[in-house]
């Protein structure tokens, strides 16, 4: 292992002390050196000039500079007194107010050690002045939620394969069995297995790759950002759902202006993608359909309405849950059940918001707001 240095409380300590010593040296030397210019300076006489102290005649000269190096060794002694005094305490209001300078350092430090996937919902919240140790701990907070958020993405991720991906595999496992058991079964029957079993592998394909798309915009930031056209990816989009709009005889209206958004272009064709999806299969034969594409100074808006089955107003929040379909039993209809719940998490990715309202003669419409591009 690697020997660490002294900490920091330490370095800063000793480095603090190390300057108050240099600074009280120095000014040791100037008060020593100052007292000598005065006595040069006092008013001076005769070199053989002859004073009497204490009984004892002396020249003035001699007298002088007696003075002047008692003078100095008392400044001297007092000044070495008060050196030492100086840097003590230095060193121990230093350690002291370090400490607690850096008290929330050693809070963030005790966190992480604590830190673990079952103890993510912790956070410092550290409250006094917004300085530097404050911006450290806010930005150690918000690193936490953004782990939190992809945690509990990567754990409902697991959560929900594990619980519908039973169902295929299960279908697949009964068939199987039921036709290895049958000492009779024929190329028609063998045959017909497997149709179910490809039908049941798609459906756990289309599975698990509606499931990796939603865990990877769910609490998790976006790889690209650029400005994409909503107009343009409504018109991509749609290109893949037109013919099965077609085979049920829907009707479609498009009012679409250029609106650009700040976002990542496959997820954005994705929700556009998904919305439409969801109109064209939760339909009526011979329904309707009307994607409405607006700008505006904030916001980009894409919305899609569709006729459809009646839905209780207070159910509607219910669709953005994953595996829902519809109103009716979550096996009654086809598709993943995560078409909308993978829409508010790519429009929550992209810092926007999606909203959707029953319509009175049955269907849904829904709304979202992405950020829109600077003009």
């Amino acid at each position: 292992m690697r020997r660490r240095g002294p900490g920091l409380r330490l370095r800063i300590t000793l480095l603090t002390t190390a300057l108050v010593a240099v600074v009280s040296t120095v000014l040791l030397f100037l008060g020593w050196t100052l007292v000598g210019r005065v006595f040069d300076s006092s008013p001076s006489f005769p070199s053989d000039t002859q004073v009497t102290v204490d009984g004892v005649i002396v020249t003035v000269k001699v007298l002088t500079d007696a003075l002047t190096a008692a003078a100095r060794q008392d400044l001297l002694r007092a000044g070495l007194i008060a050196f030492a005094c100086m840097v003590v305490a230095a060193a121990v209001l230093t350690w002291t107010l370090t400490g607690r300078v850096l008290k929330p350092l050693h809070d963030v430090t005790g966190a992480a050690r604590r830190l673990s996937a079952e103890s993510l919902g912790s956070r410092l919240r550290l409250e006094g002045p917004r300085d530097e140790v404050a911006e450290l701990a806010d930005t150690f907070d918000a690193m936490l939620d953004r782990l939190e958020a992809a945690f509990d993405s990567q754990r409902r991720f697991v959560a929900n394969a594990s619980h519908e991906l039973r169902t295929p595999l299960s279908v697949v496992r009964t068939e199987l069995d039921v036709t290895l058991s049958d000492p009779d079964a024929d190329v028609d029957e063998l045959r017909r297995m497997a149709g179910v079993v490809r039908s049941a592998g798609e459906r756990a394909e289309q599975l698990v790759s509606a499931l990796l798309l939603l865990a990877r915009t769910d609490g998790i930031g976006l790889a690209v950002r650029e400005p994409v056209d909503l107009s343009a990816v409504v018109e991509s989009a749609w290109r893949a759902a037109r013919a099965e709009a077609e085979a049920r005889n829907l009707r479609t209206v498009f009012r679409c202006v250029p609106a650009l958004a700040i976002g990542d272009p496959a997820l954005l064709e994705r929700i556009a993608g998904n919305l439409l999806e969801n109109a064209v299969r939760h339909n009526h034969v011979g329904g309707w359909i009307e994607t409405v594409v607006e700008t505006g100074p904030q916001w980009s808006v894409l919305r899609v309405s569709s006729s459809g089955p009646l839905i209780p107003p207070d159910r509607v929040e219910e669709l953005f849950e994953p595996f829902r379909r519809g109103v009716k039993d979550r096996t009654s209809q086809s598709g993943t059940g995560l078409g909308l719940s993978i829409v508010r998490a790519a429009v929550a990715a992209h810092g926007g918001f999606a909203q959707a309202v029953a319509v009175p003669t049955g269907g849904l419409s829904v709304t979202v707001h992405l950020p829109a591009a600077p003009r």
